[in-house]
């Protein structure tokens, strides 16, 4: 007896993990660009997927070099403004959501944004996320503890202030 797995031809397995690849690379580059341009650069960067589907499947790290596709792809559209989605203010799961927070997180950096949002918005492991950023679990540590550290002065909860 085969498994659904095994019984699936090898495109259809590459098609598969290019999909579950690019849900989370259009995460990390919304998170880096905001919507629009983060957006257009995920689908850039699927779009090269697509086209060398050999070269992705013998990749060590996909994800991180589909993020740098779409990194070089968002450059083309500098120009606009990072959008991140308003924020109502409301309670999610016993949560208080500042409406501050989208604003606050639009002046971090686009490593440190991506950094927070991809751990403690989408629920990625360290790990993870490192992989999906093409960076170090050190350097994502930096990323994040910056980041946080830039929010709770942003949204005057600065235990030192």
């Amino acid at each position: 007896m085969t498994s659904d797995r095994e019984a699936q031809p090898v495109g259809q397995e590459c098609n598969v993990a290019i999909e579950e690849i690019a849900v989370r690379v259009r995460r990390a580059l919304v998170a880096a660009y905001g919507v629009e341009v983060g957006s257009e650069a995920a689908a850039d960067a699927v779009a090269w997927a697509w086209e060398h589907r050999e070269a992705i499947g013998a990749m060590q790290n996909p994800g991180g070099y589909l993020y740098r596709v779409g990194q070089s792809a968002a450059r083309r559209y500098r120009d606009r403004p990072i959008r991140l989605p308003e924020v109502p203010a409301s309670t999610v799961d016993d949560v208080l959501i500042d409406p501050r927070l989208p604003v606050a997180l639009e002046g971090l950096s686009a490593r440190q944004r991506s950094a927070v949002i991809l751990v403690h918005a989408h629920g990625y492991g360290l790990t993870e996320a490192a992989g999906v950023l093409g960076i170090s679990v050190s350097a994502l540590r930096n990323h994040l503890g910056r980041g946080l550290r830039h929010l709770r002065v942003a949204l005057g909860e600065d235990d030192d202030g």
